[in-house]
């Protein structure tokens, strides 16, 4: 598995220790792991606002000016998956962890068999995630997952990413998009994709997804009916 990894932490001592520490857990686990550290809650977010794909957070809750409990509670707003693990000196903190779902609370020091006990229970929630799909729209990195995709609309030169929230318009061909996608999404036309979970209605000319009536293109409506019983 690939992970991208933050670790935040105001003292340099602590993120050299906690960065050999996940280095070798990575390497003993046979993981593909982008390890990136931080000094301070805002140089995170800093970089954060251009990159929200990561996996894994390892946050000092005490740091200067915004705390790691604070900083926590700014990603939740955009990434809900993240496995948030807090580090800190004082077991007053623990009950803040709630409201983020933080996965696990450690206390300095370190130790290294319990941060690697962590980081294997994060691997493991993080196996079972649903299938997504990372797009750029608006300056934005965005995961998407699939469960949350209606169909996607092809426009020249531009394709639109129906949601169940909104819709994202990207530039990229439906081919290329479609490639990123498994096989719970269908090709019903040369500018439609859809996802078969979705589907509400097929006739031999339509398909609707809710209240959409999307063309069906000639000679697809034996397939989209065993594609869509094959995976409902």
């Amino acid at each position: 598995m690939k992970y991208k990894i933050a670790i935040c932490d105001d003292e340099q001592d602590q993120i050299e220790y906690i960065t050999f520490i996940v280095a070798s857990w990575s390497t003993h686990k046979g993981h593909n792991c982008e390890i990136r550290t931080f000094a301070s809650a805002e140089a995170f977010l800093f970089e954060y606002e251009e990159d929200k794909t990561y996996d894994i957070l390892l946050l000092d809750v005490e740091m200067k000016n915004m705390s790691g409990i604070e900083l926590a509670k700014r990603i939740r707003k955009n990434n809900g998956r993240a496995e948030i693990i807090f580090i800190t000196s004082h077991f007053e903190f623990v009950g803040e962890g709630y409201e983020v779902d933080a996965l696990h609370y450690l206390i300095k020091p370190i130790s290294v068999d319990k941060l690697t006990q962590v980081l294997n229970k994060a691997a493991e929630k993080l196996s079972v995630e649903p299938p997504s799909v990372v797009i750029s729209c608006e300056g934005e990195t965005i995961k998407l997952y699939e469960s949350n995709i209606l169909y996607v609309e092809s426009f020249l030169h531009y394709i639109v990413i129906h949601t169940k929230d909104k819709e994202y318009r990207i530039k990229e061909s439906l081919s290329s998009f479609e490639n990123k996608l498994s096989d719970d999404f269908y090709r019903i036309h040369r500018s439609y994709v859809v996802s078969l979970k979705c589907i509400t209605k097929i006739s031999r000319t339509s398909v609707n997804i809710g209240k959409s009536e999307l063309p069906l293109s000639r000679g697809k409506y034996d397939d989209i009916n065993r594609a869509f019983i094959e995976h409902n």
